[in-house]
Order: structure tokens, then sequence, then C-alpha cells
């Protein structure tokens, strides 16, 4: 029958707008202070933050980093840093019957009207007495006290002025105290598998992968390494390890290539960072800093990761080992440690400041290839690819068709001649060559595109040649 009239229709655009990956995103596995926690988030899985306020609301914060190592990433990421997105999972749960010591009941003193308990004092339980024998008296928080956590003090209980008992000298309180001690090296494996959860979770899957204060765990160092190489099983992300610098491990700079050897730090998704550093009193695993760093400067180049962090300022004084013994490395150790052992570290030199340096995974001196070698070189490859992984996924199980393989390849190579116009990318083609697509790989529904690219070298050495030119003084002392 007839279809009288105007009309429109509409045919979908033969490009597709691509997803890009996101970049400078960490994910840190460790432990944190959860029962000082307003809003506390649930242990053993990824939460994501911000914002410093929202890190504490949901984690709680302590300056006792070596038992809450997620607060040593908060204060550097937050802080020093001003950088987020942050993905923490903290393997310390407060509800654990086993990372709890059992409650007992002890009299404290009252000064001003406070009694102070140690800060891993938890709340949930805790019962405060006020009195002995038949006049003992139970007291109700917000009736008669107030319960409330200072860092730099512990878990302060302070009487109501309204309150019968504020005027007394003693009071009992019985609670149970949570244990960081029983976190073991397996409790932070099973957070850095949680890595997977990201995506559905938070909906932002991290490209660098920490468990600072763990690392120097081989099986730790090890398994996330693996993870690095395939989040959810298709995104690739950069592993950052500190090397061990306790009294059993390196002290000198010069035993890092025999460490790196006998722990076998030998990954291309691996980074290792050796030793730690220091601002004012507080020290920090020198992973931590590079990871902000590293988002600091994605950040500042669009969220890409083109640009090396090496010669970029760390937010630093002086570098120590863990005992906080300082060290200070010549230019000649550094070169030695950062140009030919594949180890980033730290130098204060020619002015510039505290810098971090070095260009390499852990895979040099190894492996030489361009694309695994250097760190802003591999990082490149793993965005790329988790771009085309994130733009290309809703066509799956889409009929074959050629105009499905023409939006591919078109939305492929849109996107990289963007990134080779910004100087991302000094070349990059998306193609689909027939010689990787044979008849019964098509028939079966697989696609084979190949994407060349190539990003720019780190340009970390310049040569200067000097030459006395005699024309010169001739011109000059000519008559």
């Amino acid at each position: 029958m007839p279809n009288l009239g105007v009309h429109v229709k509409e045919r979908a655009t033969a490009v597709s707008l691509p997803v890009v990956a996101d970049s400078g995103i960490p994910f840190f596995v460790g432990t944190a202070p959860a029962h000082m926690a307003a809003k506390p988030a649930r242990a053993n899985y990824p939460v994501l933050c911000t914002s410093w306020d929202e890190a504490v609301e949901k984690l709680g914060f302590s300056y006792d980093w070596k038992k809450y190592t997620l607060c040593e990433a908060m204060y550097s990421h937050f802080q020093l840093y001003g950088c987020q997105p942050v993905i923490f999972c903290n393997v310390l749960d407060p509800n654990d019957p086993d990372a709890r010591k059992p409650a007992e009941s002890k009299p404290c003193d009252v000064a001003e009207h406070r009694v102070t308990l140690p800060l891993e004092t938890i709340r949930d339980g805790l019962k405060v007495t006020s009195g002995e024998g038949e006049d003992a008296a139970p007291l109700k928080e917000d009736e008669d006290y107030t319960l409330f956590y200072d860092e730099s003090k512990g878990c302060i209980i302070e009487l109501l002025e309204d309150s019968p008992a504020y005027e007394v000298k003693s009071l009992t309180v019985e609670a149970a105290q949570l244990d960081p001690g029983v976190v073991t090296s397996a409790d932070v494996i099973m957070g850095i598998n949680q890595a997977d959860a990201c995506m559905t979770a938070v909906g932002v899957i991290p490209d660098l992968l920490l468990a600072p204060g763990y690392t120097h765990d081989t099986v730790v160092a090890a398994i996330l390494a693996t993870k690095a190489a395939g989040i959810n099983g298709l995104f690739r992300a950069k592993a950052l390890i500190d090397a061990d610098c306790s009294a059993g491990g390196v002290t000198e700079y010069s035993q890092l290539t025999a460490y790196k050897a006998k722990n076998n730090l030998v990954d291309v998704n691996q980074i290792v960072c050796w030793p730690q550093v220091k601002l004012g009193e507080y020290q920090f695993h020198l992973s931590t800093q590079l990871a902000g760093l590293m988002a600091q400067v994605d950040t500042a180049n669009g969220g890409c990761p083109y640009e090396s962090p090496s010669n970029k300022n760390l937010k630093i004084d002086a570098c120590c080992l863990e005992d906080g013994t300082e060290i200070n490395l010549t230019w000649e150790q550094v070169n030695l440690v950062a140009g030919s052992w594949g180890v980033v570290t730290a130098i204060n030199f020619i002015g510039m400041g505290w810098t971090a340096k070095g260009n390499y995974t852990a895979c040099f001196p190894g492996n030489t290839d361009v694309k695994d070698q250097f760190i802003p070189v591999s990082r490149m490859f793993d965005w790329v690819g988790n771009t085309f992984v994130r733009t290309f996924w809703a066509m799956l199980d889409r009929p074959m068709t050629r105009r499905l393989i023409d939006n591919i390849l078109d939305t492929g190579n849109i996107w990289l001649n963007g990134q080779v116009a910004s100087e991302h990318l000094l070349g990059a083609r998306a193609e689909m060559r027939e010689d990787e697509n044979n008849p019964l790989d098509l028939m079966a529904g697989i696609i084979r595109i190949h994407i060349y690219i190539t990003p720019p070298s780190p340009a970390q050495e310049t040569e200067f040649t000097l030459e006395y030119d005699i024309g010169y003084m001739q011109s000059a002392l000519a008559a």
C-alpha cells in the first residue's frame, strides 16, 4: 500500500566512537584501619576513591604505615600528587574474628574526662562501665560518652557533661583490638586477584598494580606481574615492585643486579624500584610515589602514557633504606642502576631537585625489544591494546559483513591518526591482512586486525661533539 507523506530514516554511523582506556589509575592492595572509618567499605573488594576525604571515610587513616600500608598510598596519591581516581583493596577485615585480638576488660584512668585507648581498639562490641561491684553501671555511647579516633593519639572515649559519670576518675573498658599482623602474603595475593572485579565493581580498569610493603615477597611480585599481563584475561597493566631494602635485602646499589636475577624480577610487566624515600618524617616505598608521578604525567598528557616518569620531580627530600638510613647515590651509581640494570631509582642532580630516574621495565637488560624494555613504549602498547578491546567489545557477535570490518578499520585508523597528530605515536595504522585471515578462520567467526604502532622512545641520551674550528680564529684575527 502507498506510504504517503515525507519520511526520514536514520542509518548507523559507519565509524564508531572510540572508548579510550584509562591511564595512570593505580590499584593498591594492602591493609587499612577500616575500624576507624565513618562509612567502612567492604573488605577484600575494590573500593574506588576520588578524594582524600572519601578515602578516609571509607578506609580510615593512620600514620603507622608499617601496620596500615594503604594509608601510605592514600597520603602520597591524594595529598602529595593530587591525582585521582584510585582503587584500593583492603585485606584487613575488622569483622573477621581471626583479625581481632580477644576482648579484655581493663580499668582505665580518666584524664580531663577522657580515656585514651590504643588505635587498634574496635568500636563494635565495646563496653564501658562506671563504678565497681554493685555500684557498676554500664555507660551508653552518645548518652554518657562519645568515641572517636585520633590518628596521632588513639581511640578516645570522652565523657559527656550531662552524664552522671562525667566526674569519675576511672572507667572499665572491654573491647576487642584489630591485629594487622595477621595479614599474610596469601591474603595479599587474594586481594591482587580482586583486580578482575574492578570493571564490574567500580567501572574502572586500573593500569598500575601495587602492594607496597609486600612486593619484596617474590611470590607476591610474581602474582602481580601475572595479573598485570591480563586483568580479566583482557586488559594489560604494569606491576610496580619494590626491591627489598631491609637488612637481609639490597642495602648497597651493587647488589641490585644479583637481587633481580635471584628473585626472577625480569618480567616486561614489572617495574622494579629501589630504594625507599623520605619526605620530612614520612617514609614511602618508591613504588608508591612512582605511581603518583606516573598518574601526574599521564594526566598532564591528556591521559596518554607516552611520556616517561623519568627525570620528573618526586615529592621527597632523601632516599633511604627500610630502617631509615639515608643513602645518596652518585650519578655514576644511578647510571648503572637505571641505565644498565633496569631499576628505577631517585637522584638529586644538576639543580633539578629529587627526580625519578629510569626508563626500563624489569625485563631489561635481558630483553632489549624496544616495545618491551622502555616503560613508556610498553605502556603505550598496553594502552592502545586496552583501548581497542574496550572500543570493539560492543561489536562482538554481530554479523561478520564487509561493513562491520570497514567500521572496525575506519574507527581504528581515525583514532590512531589522531594519536599520530598529537605526537603520542610517530606513526600507526590498522590493516586486515589477507595472509592473516584464512577462510577457515573467517568461517569460524575470527577476524584478525593487524595494528602497527610506533610510540616515541624516551630521549635518554644526548651527545654533543665539541671541535676547535681554526677558521673562527683566522677570521677574528685577520688584518
